[in-house]
């Protein structure tokens, strides 16, 4: 999500590497309805498609505008056999590791609109598999396609143990400036949230043409993790759902929905990178100016913005680039359209980590009064009196210093404090104000409590330690593969309970695709999971993996209940949720 993530866990690699087989390459035609086939790999016993594009290049007077949808030649024959470039951002050079939840990325270009299609063994057109669609995080900053921790293999082949195989799509989308530029120019010529548009074609590309690859266009399921999942909430309040949606459920990690949406930080931002450009002799907001920046080298644009992201809480701490009110794509603030029932009806599992937020919180924070001015810079847009009852909320007595075994300082109690309440405002109760408008609506909704990780002792060894259940940890169980974190170098000693997760989670997640539950009796998916209940202390939330796991709801296990109980969901989430806190929260 933030540019923290990178800093601890350096970076990962890409797809899956084809494997050599005298088994005759799979192949989709008729493609489009006009004889268009495509070529793809064997990769182990899986079988994908690398880099379709369904966008034309966004480079010169396509860059900041909607994508223009590709289409291939008639009855021609394409090779979807290579990872192709990720969009523009930092690029890294180095070893890779998998302990980064997001990319390595090497590669970039501005023709970098496409998708991977993965699908089991001997698929065919006419099987009509339900369909997973893979939207990734990296705070709209960074992220590709092909990161290693997204590559769905594993997910894939528990799918088919679990006898409801499905098909998994990753999508490129733009980024940062390229993808989220913002001035009144291009709000006017209806060329804001560039990134999400073209995630939203992608969308509507699969529909289309999945049938080919052996897909159901009408039986798709959105997953997204970070930015990833406020990607989830941007997609379904889209057009105040006038327009329907191309899909038919979504799965929310660690976000649906962000403060300062309606806020000045990505306009701050947009105007930093404008003026490192040779474009300052125009109006900012100007025509001329947008063109100007159309016509800048690509590494102009790169170069500024990673120039001017200086993450911290004044800057929304990090993330820079947010979709926009721009009276099309997103036609009103994202709590108005909640509010109003102007979404799209989509069944939704929706959850946080347990200690989501401890990742980009500065460990050291030791007073009170440091909280307090960590969270002042974050939310620019709470009075002074709301700040206080925020504080009030969650007594520093109930955040104990975090010691390591010698009695040395791992994480301070206020650090931790602090990193609760941004937790909860960014991951937790914006959720839980999703998921009761789509209940409102008549949608099934499922929250869980992500309280188990595998990030622990790679995070002590990059100096990190105590941190928790943080950002990313359900990735690795998500897509059931643990060996993805087998790297020399790091410590890896999975337990039991990884290896319950890695089968259970997956399958839990493939089944919701598949059957539209998450809990499916017969099934080896996560047991005991029951709808959000919205009247209940806990909100029916369901604790994945850690000490208590389980149904935290009415009649759920005792101890998860206790565990979450302590979390004050009800007492906090309401203020957090409150029509005039979402009004300060700038959403």
């Amino acid at each position: 999500m933030r540019s923290l993530v990178l800093a601890l866990l350096g970076a990962a690699s890409a797809v899956a590497t084809p494997i050599a087989t005298n088994v005759q390459a799979p192949v989709a035609t008729n493609v489009f309805d006009q004889g268009v086939t495509y070529q793809g790999i064997h990769a182990n016993e899986i079988e994908g498609f690398l880099t379709i594009y369904y966008a034309e290049s966004t480079a010169g007077n396509n860059r900041f505008r909607p994508p223009v949808p590709y289409t291939p030649p008639a009855n021609s024959t394409l090779y979807a056999t290579q990872a192709g470039p990720a969009c523009p951002q930092r690029t890294v050079h180095g070893t890779p590791n998998p302990f980064n939840a997001y990319t390595y990325v090497t590669e970039i270009s501005e023709d970098c609109l496409s998708l991977n299609i993965w699908r089991p063994n001997g698929t065919q057109a006419g099987d009509n598999l339900p369909v997973l669609l893979w939207i990734y995080g990296g705070g709209f900053i960074t992220g590709s396609k092909d990161g290693i921790l997204s590559q769905p293999g594993g997910l894939i082949l528990q799918s088919v143990d679990d006898g409801h195989p499905i098909i998994h799509v990753e999508i490129n989308y733009r980024l940062n400036v390229f993808g989220f530029a913002q001035t009144e120019a291009l709000i006017n010529e209806k060329s804001a949230n560039a990134g999400i548009r073209d995630q939203r074609l992608a969308i509507e590309w699969v529909k289309q043409n999945i049938g080919a690859f052996g897909g159901d266009g009408n039986k798709i399921t959105l997953h997204g993790q970070s930015s990833g999942g406020l990607s989830m909430g941007m997609q379904t309040i889209a057009y105040g759902g006038s327009q329907g949606a191309p899909f038919q459920q979504v799965m929310c990690e660690s976000q649906c929905l962000e403060n300062d949406i309606t806020g000045n930080v990505t306009r701050h931002n947009m105007h930093r990178v404008w003026l490192n450009t040779n474009c300052t002799h125009l109006d900012f907001d100007s025509a001329e100016s947008a063109q100007c920046l159309r016509e800048q080298p690509m590494e102009t644009l790169v170069h500024a913005q990673i120039k001017t992201h200086v993450p911290g809480p004044k800057d929304n701490d990090g993330d820079a680039w947010l979709p926009v009110v721009d009276g099309d794509f997103i036609p009103e603030a994202p709590s108005v359209l909640l509010d109003t029932g102007r979404f799209a009806n989509v069944s939704a599992v929706i959850g946080w980590c347990d200690n989501d937020y401890m990742l980009f919180m500065p460990p050291d924070i030791k007073t009170a009064r440091g909280s307090h001015q960590w969270l002042r810079d974050y939310l620019p847009g709470f009075t002074e009196a709301n700040l206080q009852k925020l504080l009030s909320l969650y007594p520093s007595s109930e955040f104990q210093t975090k010691r390591g075994p010698g009695g040395d300082v791992w994480v301070q109690g206020e650090s931790y404090r602090t990193g609760r309440i941004a937790r909860d405002i960014l991951f937790t109760c914006s959720a839980i104000y999703m998921g009761d408008a789509l209940a409102k609506a008549g949608n099934n909704v499922w929250f869980y409590d992500q309280n188990r990780t595998m990030l622990s002792p790679a995070l002590k060894q990059r100096g990190a330690p105590g941190l928790g259940v943080v950002h990313t940890s359900e990735l690795i169980y998500v897509f059931g593969n643990l060996s993805k974190y087998d790297d020399p170098g790091w410590p890896y000693h999975p337990t039991a309970q990884d290896y319950y997760l890695r089968t259970h989670q997956s399958r839990s997640w493939s089944a919701f695709a598949a059957l539209g539950e998450p809990d499916v009796p017969g099934l080896k998916t996560l047991t005991g999971w029951q709808p959000a209940n919205f009247t209940d202390e806990n909100f029916g939330v369901f604790v994945i993996g850690g000490p208590h796991p389980g149904d935290a709801g009415y009649g759920g296990k005792p101890e998860a209940r206790a565990l979450v109980a302590a979390e004050k969901l009800q007492e906090r989430c309401g203020f957090l949720n409150s029509p005039e806190i979402i009004k300060q929260l700038l959403y």
